[in-house]
């Protein structure tokens, strides 16, 4: 922490900004296509709400470009309470608009003279790659602005010197995810739910009468939505504009179909995005390829085009976070900025929080088009980022790769351990896969590590996973019980079974579990095979990765329930809820649920809070409860306080508000486990499972020795988890350290960083923020390489 309050980190930063009271400007706009993406308003609170916190005068600009040059009733200043209630709806409040007129010069002289009349100097942009593009010409050309302003009797020569220069940061709203240096935009995780939902009440139907079925999606030019839903649901086929199918693909296409149902799967599922081509740049669409497949094959046959419905509806709590996060980020980057810094975007890199050149971001969007217009695809795909190309190569690997005839005789067994959670069956179904397209048997345990005890084991095949993405829990059962007592009976049985490795998936128990086999080694020399942690709990408290399957669904559990439970409080007015999440002593699910649902305060283990706060808490509430927003939300997790139960909060908050707000008290339970996986769990468990094999299958030729498998090397279990920004494997034994046994915790929790945003966006007047990680500068271009005459 820097040791700054937070009303002196403000002053260092409007000191940067020439000590002036910062006028912070906030725009919203599409310029060249005038949609929005549900996830906005989050940016826009965010924004709004950051701002003010820092002492800056916030505006809305309504209709986006177009209320920037019509000013007037366009231009309004926002207030804290002028962006309550927002979080959960779709779309933008502040509208958004295509404008011509911003387009010529004689329109940007009328939003200049707008902005310097009131003041403005720095620029807040949501949009895609032509909205920002738009903005950064407005700031390139804004010295000749005034000059001209100020030459026309417009402006006078003071108002053009306080106004000197335009600060411009950029978020990107887009649910094509087609903007190059951020891992998501606002509005593709919404996008991708809306999408899953159809997927998951088609997949039904196309079972039940043996259908193949046709998805088109969005993505005239990026082909994430198709890539990611294909993913998420097990598609056969996927066309996306970046990787054109091969030369007569329809003959493979075909193939492939018969394939899947000679595997005994009763429906075939193609997604389609809408900008989809062949390799000579030919249009494919739904009805060509359902004439393929009804006239060729004689399957029945349909296709759908979900249109809008796409952009619609209730954010999900990954967009609102993301956006809350891209908000704050936002505002600390324009009263940072000097004359000398570029125009820049804020973008999402693994889970952090990074700024990049606005106009090298917009340059390699453009490449990547240039990339495709001249067939080089591959470069197409790398320009598209990391992530982009993860799940590219993931997905050829499962889904355009046939089984090999001849055997490794390598057997992988799998087991679920702990609570069962949304995601378990994705991880579960890639990994069999994968396992098998490497010429691996896969056994499946049973019931945990009871299973694996008892002999609950079993061969387990291609047609056995088919569907398993989109279903929740855990189909081969799962216990929270340890091996510790049944270390001899498990090591006999994985010889008896011939196992050569093993892939735990679950939560800490499953981290606990592979530590007790690692120190088994020593006295089971049957134990010596490489194993894999991949985990698995809503808690997210497995030591060694930032996330774990399953959490986001949790996630959006309580948030949905959230959202009700404040719609409720806002028709009765003046009425708190106190609401329980899960999470054992680890605190991630009510910190996020907190920023995803706009909760007044999260009570956690990791921060631990006295008698005080909680008065100061309902103090807040009670001086809340006199402006226009008169409802509350409290989110406390299970295990945040032994003496100060949810019980206790209750009736603290009911004797203490009497005769100002009354009390409400909701205890979620397990219908947080429950429910089908959301996009990015069902994304997260297939890239989890099918590099947790690859890795295993490098492992077992290293271990091979002499005719058999032998590991007893510290990197041969480890933990796969995300970190940062890449999926990475840590040896169990390292990460001792960084585990807090009694509480079942890391002892380190990036999310906890996160937390003053939440104290922030909830109106607390002293928050000590650390700002030891600001995000800098970086550059995308030296990461992705510019394309030019077909070389990288």
């Amino acid at each position: 922490r820097t040791g700054l309050t937070t009303s002196d980190q403000v002053m260092v930063w409007t000191g940067i900004i020439q000590g002036q009271r910062t006028q912070l400007h906030f725009i919203n706009v599409m310029f060249k296509q005038p949609f929005c993406a549900t996830g906005m308003n989050a940016a826009v609170r965010a924004t709004v709400r950051m701002g003010i916190y820092t002492g800056a005068k916030v505006y809305f600009v309504h209709e986006g470009y177009q209320g920037l040059v019509d000013g007037g009733d366009n231009i309004k200043l926002a207030t804290w309470e002028s962006v309550s209630m927002m979080l959960h709806l779709g779309g933008t409040v502040i509208g958004s608009a295509r404008c011509m007129d911003f387009k010529e010069k004689w329109g940007r002289l009328k939003a200049a003279c707008n902005l310097v009349k009131l003041g403005i100097t720095n620029l807040c942009v949501i949009g895609g790659d032509g909205s920002l593009t738009g903005a950064n010409q407005f700031r390139t050309e804004w010295s000749e602005l005034l000059a001209d302003l100020t030459k026309e009797g417009k402006i006078s020569a003071e108002e053009a010197k306080r106004s000197s220069h335009l600060n411009i940061v950029g978020m990107v709203g887009s649910i094509d995810n087609d903007f190059c240096g951020t891992d998501m935009t606002i509005g593709t995780d919404s996008a991708l739910h809306r999408i899953i939902e159809v997927v998951d009440s088609i997949t039904t139907t196309a079972q039940s009468h043996q259908r193949t079925f046709i998805l088109e999606v969005m993505g005239r030019h990026c082909g994430y939505l198709a890539l990611v839903t294909a993913l998420a649901c097990g598609a056969d086929w996927v066309f996306i504009p970046e990787m054109p199918p091969e030369e007569n693909w329809e003959e493979h296409l075909c193939k492939r179909l018969i394939a899947q149902r000679g595997r005994g799967s009763r429906l075939n599922v193609i997604i389609l995005a809408e900008g989809a081509q062949d390799r000579n740049q030919k249009p494919i669409t739904c009805d060509q390829v359902k004439n393929l497949v009804s006239k060729k094959l004689g399957f029945d046959t349909r296709s759908t085009i979900l249109g809008h419905v796409q952009r619609g509806g209730t954010p999900s709590a990954f967009d609102r976070i993301l956006g809350s996060r891209m908000g704050v980020e936002a505002v600390m980057a324009l009263l940072e900025a000097t004359p000398e810094t570029p125009a820049c975007v804020v973008s999402l890199s693994g889970n952090m929080a990074i700024r990049l050149p606005l106009m090298e971001c917009v340059q390699v969007t453009k490449d990547v088009t240039v990339a495709m217009t001249e067939g080089r695809f591959e470069d197409a795909v790398k320009l598209r980022g990391k992530s982009f190309q993860n799940n590219w190569d993931t997905y050829k690997m499962l889904a355009h790769v046939t089984p090999p005839e001849m055997k490794s005789n390598i057997n992988i067994a799998i087991i679920n351990v702990g609570a069962p959670c949304a995601g378990m069956n994705a991880a579960v179904r890639a990994a069999v896969r994968v396992g098998i397209i490497q010429g691996h048997q896969m056994l499946a345990v049973h019931d945990g590590f009871d299973g694996l005890a008892n002999g609950q084991i079993e061969p387990i095949i291609w047609a056995q996973v088919g569907g398993w993405t989109g279903k929740g829990g855990s189909n081969l059962g799962t216990k929270r019980h340890l091996p510790g007592k049944n270390i001899e009976q498990i090591s006999l049985n994985i010889t008896k079974f011939n196992i050569h490795s093993l892939i735990i998936i679950g939560g800490f128990e499953a981290y606990l579990g592979g530590l007790e086999l690692v120190t088994a080694r020593e006295m089971y020399e049957e134990l010596c095979i490489p194993m894999v942690v991949i985990p698995a709990t809503v808690s997210n408290n497995v030591p060694g990765s930032d996330f774990s399957i399953g959490a986001d669904t949790a996630l959006n559990t309580i948030t949905m329930t959230c959202d009700r439970i404040k719609q409720s409080a806002a028709g009765t007015k003046r009425r708190v809820f106190i609401i329980e999440t899960m999470g054992g002593y680890c605190g991630y699910l009510a910190t996020m649920a907190g920023l995803s649902s706009g909760a007044d305060d999260a009570y956690i283990y990791e921060e631990p809070f006295h008698i005080r706060d909680l008065e100061l808490n309902v103090e807040h509430l009670i001086e809340k409860m006199k402006t226009s927003v008169k409802r509350g939300l409290i989110l406390r997790n299970s295990n945040a306080n032994e003496n100060y139960t949810t019980q206790f909060l209750y009736n603290l908050y009911s004797e203490e508000g009497k005769g100002t707000f009354d009390c409400r008290m909701n205890v979620l339970g397990h219908m947080q486990q429950g429910g089908t996986p959301t996009p990015f769990d069902r994304n997260f468990g297939t890239k989890m499972g099918s590099k947790s094999v690859l890795w295993l299958t490098d492992k077992l030729k290293e271990c091979y020795r002499h005719g058999r498998i032998f590991a007893n090397m510290p990197d041969s279990a480890c933990v796969l988890g995300m970190k940062k920004r890449s999926l990475v494997f840590q040896p169990l034994a390292s990460l001792k350290d960084d585990t807090d046994f009694e509480h079942r915790i890391p002892k380190t929790e990036w999310w906890l960083r996160l937390r003053p945003i939440l104290k922030i966006l909830a109106k607390y007047d002293t928050v000590e923020m650390d700002t030891s990680e600001v995000a800098a500068m970086e550059h995308v271009i030296k990461k992705t390489g510019l394309v030019k005459g077909g070389k990288m």
